[in-house]
Parts: structure tokens; C-alpha cells; sequence
């Protein structure tokens, strides 16, 4: 799963009941599965008595969990641990924690930059933080980025959202792309069992929850790990299979899955899509470079010519699917030729969002060691081209609903205006509408307030490249 663009998002959370051990900040870097870790690793803290902290600066356990997919990602991460470690020098009582992959990227040599660290703790670790916390109680400076199984705990996440949900079905990647550093920082595949999977999810739903977004950095290969074979001689679970044990969990409208590989994507698992109702319309599926001899060089596993027929599927049998992508410009050795054919792929296809990025050498990959490293302003040229074509692109993808009626989950406020709702539709566009119809009174809309969780019909009126806007018909 790529993490093209590195943020830092503070959790939220409603006040947990008043503990002993003062309150908690956890700042997440990087991709949906660090979210979901954080969200795993505030439910355990609050478990033990914490609560959730107003900021960074006034917290008494900090927690960044991070990203190394990005150089720029990794670095962010060093600046914000300085200014942690400059208040901890003056509150030592300050509990200061690096967790995920820059943390099993670094390890030791972490606590040797940043002394004032207490916890270094890789992404396996995630469901062992409180067992962790207890030893740095104890005094103790603790390194935990040892090969660890899983352990399953599906009682303790705290949600930032209270309707969509992620639900991590595999962890781990057995992939070896020459540029990525995920498989050495999140370690082998590991998938969840499927009795375990849905009754998580049952759980959630029972907590009003709408949407699941199941996780895996390369959820396609969800299964390979468990013991099984059918009379047809296939594998007994795989992705497709889990969708169809999943999705009659009553009180789930709707189901996403990423991120997917498309060496291991399948027209059985496009069927299932097709047939399934709550499987959304979506499909997030990285290309990463629309030139054969790259793709071959990033041993990424598949042609251009494979990922257009995936595509051509996907569309035959949902024509409206919205597809996103993530894509690498710039990959050592890349000419201009390989690069143009890039552009010319992501023309073709019309995707509604492509995440973007610039080449970046990663520790203990095999392409970061290779002689012919692109220049920065190549990198950077590249980039700002490509970036342009993806929002003409994405722009021309969301003319097509303009005047049309969408479905939107209603997720909360605008944050930029509290007089609207925002949602997505089942294509994962982001929708803005005001929090009632004019034509409508209050009684017609149940009281007049349009409610997180909520199912509404939104004419739309407005398109941007990546959101619209409409009108709430009810």
C-alpha cells in the first residue's frame, strides 16, 4: 500500500473515563494502515487510563506513528521528535514513543539520534503497547522490533470516525518491489482468519457503523498463508471468498477493499464485485509506471498490457467504477521516452485520482543502490507535470455527475463550513451539501438535521476535480 502523500493527523477522541495516567497524543504519518494501528494503539491506551490530550505540546505520552515509504515522510518525523525531545528535557516525566515503520526501519540507531526516546516499537508491535509501556515503567528503554506475530485484539481500537471503519484483514507483504521498503519494515504476510473478520465487523455494526474499508498492504494476497484447498483444487480463502463471507453482515451498507496488486487481481474477484451490492464501485489499484521495461525493473510483476485488461473488465462490468492508482516518476534509469508513455497511460484511462510521487531511494532497496539515479530537478520537473495532468484528469472524470442524483453516507461537517454535510458517494467522491434542502421543512427531513450515518440522495450541482457539490433531495 503507498503513502504518497505524508500528513500528520492528530487522533480524536471522545473523553475516555478519568485514569491515572494522565493524557495521550498520537500524530499518524503515512497510509491507511498506520491509521488503522493508531486508532488500535489509542483504544489500548485509553484501556489503560489515558486520555486523549488538547495537543502535542501539553500531552504526557507522545506517539508518532510513522512513515518511512518517503524520504521527506521520514524526515518530518525527525523534526517533530526534536521539538519532543527539547520539552522533555525539562519534563522528564514526559513519555515519549516512535512507533511504526520508521521506528522498524531504525530501530536502536533511533534511541542513539533521539536519547530521550523510551519506546521504539515496530508495526507488529502495535497490539502490545500497554505490555511495552509497563516495561519503560519499570525504568526501562525499550527496543521492540523483533519478527512478532499478530495477536489478534479487536476490542480495543478507538475509532476517529463513527461511521466508516477500517478492518485490517492481512498484514505483513511478501512482495520484494525494488523500491519499496514495506515488506522489511511490516514484515511477512499474516492474514486473519474470516470468522475473526466478521465478527469485528458484526461488532461494528452493532456500534452504528455503515461503511468497512477492509485493509492489506497488498490485500489481493489476503489467504495465501491459510491452510486450505477446495475440490476445484484452489485455494479455500481468498479475497473473493472473504467478500462473500463478509458481506450480509446486517447494518453494513456499504464494503471497500484496498490496496491491490495487480499481479494477484482477478476476474473472479471483479465478478464479485459486480454482484455483491455493498461492494462499492471503487478500486484503488497502483500501476506505478506505464512502461513495461520500468515495471520489469521495479519487478512489480505484471504489464502495462495486464493492467489495461484488468481495467477494461473492471469497467465492462461496472461502467461507472471510479479507479484510482498510485504511480512513480523518476525511478532510476527512466527515460524521457518511459516517462512519456506514463502520461500517455494515465490519459487513456481517465482516472478519477492518481497518488503521485517522485522517486524516492529507500534504505535496504535494491533500486536506491543502482548507478543511474535521476537529478532532483528531473524529479521535480516530472513530478509537476504529472501532477497537473492527474487534476485535468480527475476534473474531466468528475464532469460526469454533474446533474446527476448520487447516494451519499453522510460522514459529518464541513469543516470549512458547518452549515454542510459532507460524505462520499459509493465511487469514494467526496460530496459537500447543505444540511437541509430548501424546498424541504424540517418535519420532511425528520427533524431537520441530516445525521452522520445517514443515506441521502444529493443532486449535484458543482464538480472539482476531487469533490462535488450538490443539494439534498431527502
Amino acid at each position: 500500500m503507498s503513502a504518497t502523500t505524508t500528513t500528520a493527523s492528530a487522533t480524536a477522541a471522545a473523553p475516555a473515563q478519568a485514569g491515572q495516567r494522565g493524557s495521550y497524543w498520537i500524530t499518524t504519518f503515512g497510509c491507511q494502515m498506520n491509521k488503522a494501528d493508531s486508532e488500535r494503539m489509542a483504544g489500548i491506551l485509553e484501556g489503560m487510563g489515558y486520555q486523549p490530550g488538547s495537543d502535542e505540546h501539553s500531552a504526557d505520552l507522545v506517539l508518532y506513528n510513522t512513515c518511512t515509504i518517503r524520504d521527506n515522510a521520514e524526515q518530518k518525523v525527525y523534526s517533530y521528535l526534536g521539538r519532543q525531545a527539547q520539552r522533555k528535557r525539562t519534563n522528564p516525566h514526559l513519555t515519549l514513543v516512535v512507533a511504526g515503520c520508521v521506528a522498524q526501519q531504525e530501530g536502536e540507531s533511533l534511541l542513539r539520534r533521539v536519547p530521550e526516546l523510551d519506546l521504539v516499537m515496530g508495526p507488529q508491535h502495535a497490539n502490545r503497547l500497554d505490555t511495552l509501556l509497563e516495561q519503560v515503567a519499570s525504568g526501562q528503554q525499550v527496543v521492540a522490533t523483533g519478527e512478532h506475530h499478530i495477536l489478534e485484539d479487536i476490542t480495543t481500537a478507538r475509532r476517529d470516525s463513527q461511521v466508516c471503519a477500517w478492518v485490517n484483514v492481512i498484514y505483513g507483504c511478501n512482495e520484494r518491489c525494488t523500491y519499496c521498503v514495506v515488506p522489511s519494515v511490516r514484515g511477512k504476510e499474516q492474514s486473519r482468519s474470516p470468522g475473526a473478520i466478521r465478527l469485528e465487523m458484526e461488532g461494528l455494526a452493532e456500534r452504528g457503523f455503515k461503511e468497512i474499508t477492509l485493509l492489506g498492504q497488498n490485500i489481493d494476497a489476503y489467504g495465501r498463508d491459510l491452510p486450505g484447498i477446495t475440490p476445484q483444487g484452489r485455494r479455500q480463502h481468498t479475497l473473493t471468498d472473504l467478500l462473500h463471507h463478509v458481506h450480509d453482515v446486517a447494518g453494513i451498507e456499504r464494503i471497500r477493499f484496498a490496496t491491490s496488486h495487480p499481479r494477484y487481481f482477478t476476474e473472479r474477484l471483479i465478478d464479485a464485485c459486480a454482484e455483491l451490492p455493498k461492494l462499492c464501485e471503487h478500486f484503488h489499484i497502483p500501476f506505478q509506471s506505464g512502461d513495461d521495461d520500468v515495471l520489469k525493473a521495479m519487478a512489480r510483476g505484471y504489464t502495462v498490457d495486464r493492467y489495461r485488461r484488468i481495467l477494461e473488465r473492471i469497467r465492462e462490468r461496472m461502467p461507472d467504477a471510479a479507479i484510482s492508482a498510485d504511480v512513480i516518476v523518476a525511478f532510476p534509469g527512466e527515460s524521457d521516452a518511459q516517462y512519456r508513455r506514463t502520461l500517455a497511460l494515465i490519459e487513456a484511462i481517465g482516472f478519477d485520482q492518481v497518488n503521485t510521487a517522485a522517486y524516492s531511494p529507500r534504505p535496504n532497496t535494491p533500486a536506491a543502490d543502482w548507478p543511474d539515479q535521476l537529478p532532483e530537478a528531473v524529479k521535480v520537473e516530472r513530478l509537476q507535470e504529472l501532477n497537473a495532468l492527474v487534476e485535468r484528469t480527475a476534473r474531466q472524470r468528475s464532469e460526469r455527475y454533474l446533474g446527476r442524483i448520487e447516494q451519499v453516507l453522510v460522514e459529518g461537517t464541513n469543516p470549512r463550513d458547518p452549515g454542510q454535510r459532507m460524505g462520499r458517494t459509493r465511487t469514494n467522491r467526496l460530496t459537500f451539501f447543505p444540511d437541509l434542502a430548501p424546498s424541504r421543512s424540517p418535519a420532511e427531513l425528520e427533524g431537520g438535521i441530516i445525521q452522520p450515518g445517514d443515506l441521502v440522495n444529493v443532486r449535484i450541482e458543482k464538480v472539482r476535480a476531487f469533490s462535488l457539490t450538490g443539494v439534498a433531495l431527502g
